[in-house]
């Protein structure tokens, strides 16, 4: 039985793979981190909400995984952050980077279509797309605002558990923060894809035309995985 207080109602939510591992792994650094997020919510927003801080993890068991995104921090606008790396809610006007990134997915899948306004990213994230933040949690607008509560080894964890259990899995750095994680991935056993990160201030630097997605799902082809439908 979890002793989390503010974390509980997204934790029980988690395959129990993952709260196995969590629990076994990571009690303690979670513990420290559920006390700190407590004190805080006394005067602050949290964002996203408590019941969404792991759904990333939710909405991907282990065993699912295909594809890693990893981002750094939730957005830190209210209604924003949905507990998915990039994604936002239904109806929340687009944030540069999400749109960068579905004009690059258009780009490379011009026949789909792909609606710019489908940006909660759900549909990736249940076919095993893993969408997780490097901090699972931020004060609203104070952007990096909890990155050093403890989340990065947690994250960390989740990224070596990931190389060290499954094969042939897809991992997308984008921007030089993600990119410092490749260290905690296994390259013979995994593909890793980096290019600038889809800001505006960089997304001209070599995101667009980095044909990710097109190269995620020939990898995934040839090690007989089912393709993402972007």
């Amino acid at each position: 039985m979890n002793q989390f207080k503010y974390l509980n109602e997204s934790f029980t939510k988690l395959p129990i793979e993952w709260q196995l591992f969590l629990s076994n792994e990571l009690y303690p650094e979670l513990i420290a981190i559920d006390s700190t997020l407590l004190n805080l919510s006394t005067k602050h927003t949290i964002l996203p909400p408590q019941n969404l801080i792991f759904e990333a993890l939710a909405k991907t068991p282990l065993n699912k995984i295909s594809v890693v995104i990893l981002g750094q921090d939730p957005y830190h606008g209210i209604g924003e952050a949905n507990g998915l790396a990039f994604a936002v809610n239904h109806g929340v006007k687009l944030p540069p980077s999400l749109k960068n990134i579905l004009i690059e997915l258009n780009n490379e899948y011009p026949d789909n279509k792909q609606n710019l306004s489908a940006a909660n990213l759900t549909k990736w994230a249940e076919q095993g797309v893993l969408l997780l933040n490097n901090s699972l949690t931020v004060i609203e607008n104070q952007a990096n605002s909890l990155a050093n509560i403890g989340w990065n080894t947690i994250t960390n964890q989740i990224i070596k558990k990931i190389s060290a259990s499954l094969y042939n899995v897809v991992f997308i750095l984008w921007g030089a923060f993600a990119q410092k994680k490749s260290v905690l991935i296994d390259d013979k056993n995994h593909l890793i894809l980096k290019s600038p990160h889809p800001s505006p201030l960089s997304s001209y630097r070599g995101f667009f035309g980095c044909n990710h997605f097109i190269l995620a799902n020939k990898y995934l082809e040839q090690h007989l995985k089912q393709p993402i439908i972007w």
